[in-house]
């Protein structure tokens, strides 16, 4: 059980420093999947990158016309998404985390939709709109209100989501011989992670405290969580896939795809977060991605001891190839999850991950494990 060695695996990771709306390092259709989050219009923390492009942002929201400004900075984002669609294969998936701003202007408070904004342009240069996410921060504030509080109408309603937006490129994505069905299936997710993670409502996910030493480089970083990453790359890519991040900032996408046995290509204007890139790809990438795959297994083993006991010996009708344990689903027979090996940063700039062959887990045995699932 679980012992037979796998071929051994190892993805690729690179960090090109230029503008997200010129990719040309990157092949058309060679792309599997897209996880970004640009800077936000209108969030003032990103006024200064977007004045750098066009400086008449800086005029129009010094001429308190917050219309124009809103528009001009979603033009200069406008080609990036266009770049997207351009390098993802057919049938990809481009998954834009963004959130929507609130703004006085002069003397006058608005909600400028930035999700709606990329949606129409997205739609525009023929991507398929799929249903959305809906990512509900956790905050700890005292004062959920803005405005006049408690005397209507001058109160507004607290704004304390973000969006994932998920787009196709054109039809599904085909795989068609048998060694891409093999990896499309050694790619699934646990039957319960699937019922967390496609829900349209995400509300267990903590934002992501930045560790970056440039004060400017600081203000201007808004990484979302790594597990919003992880969870994304394992729903919308297969292993082997490419993933991109025009937008990647310190480098949580990359890591993420990493911990996935995914490829990755990460775009970063800024060249003062190299070192917060470095830093994320170092060693430590391995513990925090071996401690993702030893808690996804946990957290199966939990749900398998929790539903056996509820309803006895016929729980599970099927049980996983590779590790022996119930598992609730034909799809998930051949599900595979490695541990991260090795991690190096070659002289090139690239990061190489290496894989372990072993199917069996550290903590994994039959007898204790099993044993207990199934007195």
């Amino acid at each position: 059980m679980g012992k037979d060695p796998v071929m051994v695996m190892e993805t690729a990771h690179r960090i090109l420093f230029g503008d997200a709306r010129r990719l040309d390092r990157v092949p058309d259709e060679s792309i599997g999947l897209v996880v970004t989050s640009p800077p936000y219009p209108m969030i003032e923390m990103w006024d200064g990158i977007f004045a750098q492009q066009d400086p008449e942002i800086a005029g129009a929201l010094g001429n308190e016309d917050g219309n124009a400004a809103f528009e001009m900075m979603h033009a200069i984002l406008d080609p990036a998404w266009d770049e997207v669609h351009r390098v993802l294969v057919p049938g990809g998936i481009a998954c834009i985390n963004v959130g929507d701003a609130t703004r006085t202007i002069g003397k006058h408070f608005r909600l400028y939709s930035n999700h709606a904004r990329i949606l129409s342009h997205c739609l525009g240069a023929n991507f398929s709109n799929l249903p959305a996410i809906i990512w509900r921060k956790q905050t700890n504030a005292p004062n959920k209100f803005m405005g006049s509080g408690m005397l209507p109408p001058g109160a507004y309603v607290t704004l304390e989501h973000e969006y994932v937006l998920v787009l196709r490129k054109g039809n599904r994505r085909e795989f068609r011989t048998a060694a891409e069905r093999r990896n499309r299936a050694e790619s699934a997710i646990f039957w319960e992670e699937r019922n967390v993670w496609f829900s349209d409502v995400w509300f267990d996910l903590k934002g992501t405290r930045q560790d970056l030493n440039d004060s400017e480089a600081r203000k201007r970083s808004g990484a979302f969580p790594f597990e919003l990453a992880y969870r994304l790359i394992n729903m919308f890519s297969v292993r082997g896939d490419t993933v991109l991040d025009p937008f990647v900032g310190t480098g949580t996408t990359v890591q993420a795809a990493a911990a996935s046995n995914r490829n990755s290509i990460g775009v970063e204007i800024d060249p003062r977060f190299k070192d917060a890139i470095s830093r994320s790809l170092a060693a430590g990438i391995l513990e925090t991605s071996n401690e993702c795959v030893r808690e996804r297994i946990n957290s199966h083993l939990a749900f398998v001891s929790a539903r056996t006991k509820a309803k006895g010996k016929d729980a599970f009708a099927y049980k996983s190839k590779h590790y022996g344990f119930p598992v609730m689903t034909r799809q998930e027979v051949d599900l595979i999850l490695n541990y991260l090996r090795s991690c190096e940063e070659l002289p090139s700039g690239e990061t190489r991950v290496r894989y372990a062959a072993e199917l069996i887990l550290d903590f994994y045995e039959e007898g204790s494990i099993l044993g207990a699932l199934n007195p």
